[in-house]
């Protein structure tokens, strides 16, 4: 338990830079949706979902393989494992942004801003940058530095969205009473150009601030150590590119499964603003990611057996049971959290309960992925991965020509839903944790059920009332849970009890 809790407070303080830092990107949702078009929100939709990928792609799995490695039995120095992955990463990503600012034009071509390759150049810049500091950042969680490693990414976040407000709100202003003040950089044509200005320059100021991190071991690279650990992050980076194309070939396929392109980038805008909603699942995940894998890696090679299988099972518990609650608080007060988002993109909120719901999935995944990244045997991510992706493109392309951006939903439910069973039942075999099933199906049918009632069977006229009656289930739910777990705490306080007595 007290590793449990650890991670906990771990998860607390990655999750106000991830999940603080999100919300306040995510406040600037009803900015884009009112300021800009569907259509051009569209194309920020469409160029962030393959900064994602990409993302994946430059950093190569190299986080995961730095903390086993950093903790592996055979390689007794962590910090020439830090040097060798921070080489490596510098030089892919200078190679990347060198490639993609001289391809800069056909790839605006491409992604429908031609008019503007400087969106492409600007973005890989950023990308390149982003993909660097990933080791540094790593590091600090290796050293268990979570308070700087929060500010650091509050900076980055603050500083992107005063940014945005200040090209995006306060330029457009001045451009009105005051042109002269700003005329020597502002250009109002530009457009969306500044979302993406804003995230080149909170990249490198951030690249600035960990310069004591990224020179805080003498520069030296062991080949072997690198061959060893592509050979382990290899498959985390197909596992990686297959997961995140999971999340965002939906987005980057739809303008070419739908006909009429120029509804295509509006019906893409208004699936990507909801989709924002819905993102309150994917920072709990992000947050507890950031937590979990340095845990699990120190509990396998600290604790005893018992021990550290009991941490896991607590672990996973306890992450389905916040994760439920932010379901089930999302879509309770979701006639509120829509606001976040222009009125004119409300059309699309019935994706955001499959949305939150599938992203539920891929988390409990991300659990289940502990055994093959114990085990070294990281191929079976790559498996499951490959398969859920075949999964999602089968499902978009069948259906995104009939049913729109709502089979893109419903693939995301089906692919991390998949993955989800099989890798559990795969691992009941491989490396066997002995999760409480039952339990966890309860708390599940629980909030379903709560599900069910607050969002179907309460519809009153006074919206005040609905709130206030939904309100009501969701401490519901917090009590059947804290009413389940005492009793399964008083249950074991009475066996300790009769075997002190015998």
């Amino acid at each position: 338990m007290a590793g449990v809790k650890s991670l906990a407070k771990d998860t607390a303080i990655y999750g106000l830079s991830s999940i603080v830092g999100r919300f306040l990107n995510w406040c600037l949702v009803p900015i884009y949706t009112n300021v800009f078009a569907a259509d051009q929100y569209g194309i920020v939709t469409l160029i962030y979902s393959a900064v994602a990928l990409l993302l994946i792609i430059l950093t190569y799995g190299m986080e995961t393989g730095f903390f086993r490695f950093a903790n592996h039995e055979r390689w007794s120095d962590p910090m020439q494992v830090y040097s060798t992955s921070l080489i490596s990463l510098g030089i892919s990503s200078v190679v990347f942004i060198i490639a993609a600012c001289l391809l800069s034009q056909p790839i605006a071509d491409a992604m429908e801003c031609g008019a503007h390759p400087s969106y492409i150049w600007m973005m890989a810049i950023a990308v390149g940058v982003d993909a660097y500091v990933s080791i540094p950042f790593a590091y600090l969680r290796y050293r268990r530095r979570p308070m700087r490693f929060a500010s650091l990414r509050l900076l980055n976040i603050g500083l992107n969205i005063g940014l945005n407000l200040f090209f995006i709100l306060l330029c457009p202003w001045l451009w009105e009473v005051a042109p002269e003040w700003i005329a020597w950089f502002y250009d109002p044509t530009f457009g969306i150009g500044y979302i993406f200005l804003a995230n080149l320059i909170s990249s490198l100021v951030t690249l600035l601030t960990l310069y004591p991190e990224i020179t805080a071991a003498k520069p030296s690279f062991c080949g072997k150590l690198w061959r060893e650990m592509m050979a382990y992050s290899f498959p985390l980076l197909i596992l990686g590119i297959a997961g995140i194309m999971n999340q965002t070939i939906d987005k980057i396929l739809y303008p070419m499964l739908v006909s009429d392109k120029a509804q295509a980038m509006t019906d893409l805008g208004i699936y990507g603003a909801n989709y924002k909603i819905a993102i309150v699942m994917v920072m709990f995940i992000q947050a507890f990611r950031f937590a979990y894998e340095p845990f699990i890696f120190a509990q396998h090679k600290q604790s005893g057996g018992d021990d550290k299988m009991a941490a896991y099972r607590d672990a996973m518990k306890y992450f389905v049971i916040f994760g439920l609650l932010i379901f089930l608080g999302v879509m309770f007060y979701i006639d509120i959290l829509k606001y976040f988002i222009s009125p004119k993109y409300f059309s699309g909120l019935k994706v955001v309960p499959v949305i939150m719901i599938a992203e539920l999935f891929f988390g409990v995944f991300f659990n289940l992925s502990l055994w093959y990244k114990l085990t070294d045997k990281t191929i079976w991510g790559m498996w499951f991965s490959l398969m859920g992706l075949g999964i999602t493109l089968a499902l978009n392309i069948a259906f995104v020509p009939r049913w729109g951006y709502m089979a893109c939903a419903w693939a995301a439910f089906g692919c991390y839903g998949t993955m989800m069973v099989t890798s559990y039942f795969v691992g009941l075999k491989k490396y066997p944790i002995g999760y409480n099933v039952r339990r966890l199906l309860l708390y599940g049918a629980i909030a379903a059920a709560l599900y069910a009632v607050g969002v179907y069977g309460i519809a009153t006229p006074m919206p005040g009332l609905n709130m206030a009656l939904r309100t009501a289930l969701l401490l519901a739910y917090v009590s059947a849970v804290f009413k389940i777990e005492n009793i399964r705490l008083s249950s074991l306080a009475k066996l300790r009890h009769g075997r002190s007595n015998n």
